[in-house]
């Protein structure tokens, strides 16, 4: 007779969905540090343009309670990236017209909703909930 060690099967695939809510929290102030490096230092925009292109549209869609089904991860990805640079072009426009833009300005706000949106369940998307049509049929 066999034992099985993880009792519940749930609690062990929670915890990747968990790690990645985790590096999606703090994938913001990662950046927003990665700004303190000396301006000569060849790492120190990558991660920065990482988190600008693919951070809160991860944010805002990643993180489910289910986990993603088929399908759904190339449709986050496909998301994440004009979600993204969405929040940071009205991120950045409203920090031009106050005239007080910064990268640390800039970073701030979006590390903050990136944080925030990492905690709440993500949103759903059509081929997460079934809604999504195949085909083009008419």
């Amino acid at each position: 007779m066999t034992v099985n060690p993880n009792p519940n099967p749930t609690a062990a695939s929670r915890a990747p969905r968990a790690g990645a809510r985790a590096v999606l929290a703090v994938s913001g102030w990662l950046a927003l540090a990665a700004t303190l490096l000396p301006n000569a230092f060849p790492l120190r925009w990558p991660p920065v343009l990482l988190f600008v292109c693919l951070g809160p549209g991860l944010a805002l869609l990643h993180p489910r309670p289910r986990g993603p089904r088929p399908g759904t991860r190339l449709e986050t990805f496909a998301l994440a990236a004009p979600l993204s640079l969405s929040l940071a072009a009205l991120t950045s426009t409203g920090l031009f017209l106050a005239g007080s833009f910064s990268v640390a300005a800039f970073l701030v706000p979006l590390a903050a909703l990136t944080t925030v949106a990492a905690l709440l369940p993500g949103l759903p998307l059509p081929a997460a909930t079934g809604t999504a049509q195949s085909g083009g049929g008419r």
